[in-house]
């Protein structure tokens, strides 16, 4: 079990977007946010490199949960593999803890291992962010939902290391929330 871990941790320190830089021959880094996620790799690279990114980080932590599956783990060893696949994207060893923000992570994890809160984060986020007008912070009433949702529905005993893993994105968010609710609010 704790092999397992400490496997999530490094296979999580594959950062698709760094990858995918050297592909096109630039340093994210050194580019725009800095981030080693989708949203900047889209915004520097492209569309398609958008989509390479998103589907390589979401899809590192679905090989995670199911390797977990695979030795018929308990859900909630399996839920631990999920924060820590998150946690090596977010602070990834060999980067000096520069990764990326965890969102395309978190969803790989949270569809694939409680698919029904994913839906209620996923609607939580259609409704609002018309409103909010700002995905940034239509991410925090998405995150509320998904807690709410595993509260009232009892999944706490497994659920709890996803519940981690979103303070620790909202730790690396913490700039971002801090000036789109600037950018959002300063014009009201």
């Amino acid at each position: 079990m704790i092999i397992y871990w400490i496997a999530a941790y490094f296979i999580g320190n594959v950062l698709t977007a760094w990858w995918v830089g050297k592909w096109y021959g630039i340093d994210l880094r050194q580019q725009r946010s800095g981030n080693l996620g989708a949203r900047n790799a889209g915004a520097v690279i492209g569309r398609a490199a958008f989509v390479l990114t998103f589907l390589g980080d979401a899809g590192k932590s679905v090989l995670v949960l199911w390797i977990g599956f695979y030795f018929n783990f308990e859900l909630w060893t399996i839920a631990v593999g999920g924060l820590f696949v998150i946690t090596g994207h977010l602070f990834p060893l060999w980067l000096k803890g520069r990764g990326g923000k965890g969102i395309a992570s978190f969803i790989g994890v949270s569809l694939f291992l409680t698919p029904g809160l994913f839906l209620i984060m996923f609607i939580a986020f259609a409704l609002a962010f018309p409103f909010i007008k700002s995905a940034t912070l239509t991410m925090l009433v998405s995150y509320f939902a998904f807690v709410a949702a595993a509260v009232f529905s009892h999944s706490l005993g497994y659920t709890w290391p996803l519940l981690a893993a979103l303070a620790l994105i909202i730790f690396k968010h913490q700039q971002d929330i801090k000036e789109s609710y600037k950018v959002r609010f300063s014009k009201m």
